[in-house]
Order: C-alpha cells, then structure tokens, then sequence
C-alpha cells in the first residue's frame, strides 16, 4: 500500500511510458482478440450442451464442429472466389 501511495505522490507514473495504440483496449487488435475469446467461450458452451443436454458423445461434438469448420471454409473461398472475379 505504501508503494502505491509513494508512486502516485512522488509522481512516478510520469515516467511509465504510454500503451503503445496496438495494444489499447480499443484497438482493433484487441477487439479481434476478444471476439475470439468471445468465441472461443460459445463453442465451450456449445460443445457442453451438446455432450449433456442432447447427449451426443464427446467425439460426434468434434465431428459436428469439424464438419461446421469444412463448410464456414468452403463458404468463405466461395465467397472470396466471387469477389476476386467481380
């Protein structure tokens, strides 16, 4: 407690250099990084009511988002594809 109090009289944090704007939570780097996790959060939520409240074993939840992932990936080239030939 004492150190906190010593750092912001003796006007230490002066000398702390800004976060760079790649790394602010505002950047668009961070907001990638927290849709991630944001997603990464849903598919966790998902696979559990898959395995508990449906009752599809743990492997045919990996076999549903593995097929999910095969078909967001042939969506997304699609669409890429279409775009690159407009």
């Amino acid at each position: 407690k004492a150190a906190f109090i010593n750092f912001i009289s003796d006007q230490e944090w002066k000398s702390i250099e800004p976060v760079s704007s790649w790394f602010g939570p505002s950047s668009i780097l961070m907001s990638s990084m927290s849709s991630l996790f944001q997603l990464s959060m849903w598919i966790r939520h998902f696979h559990g009511y898959l395995t508990e409240q449906v009752g599809i074993p743990v492997w045919g939840s990996y076999a549903v988002f593995a097929v999910a992932t095969l078909f967001s990936g042939l969506a997304l080239g699609l669409v890429s594809e279409g775009l690159e030939t407009d």
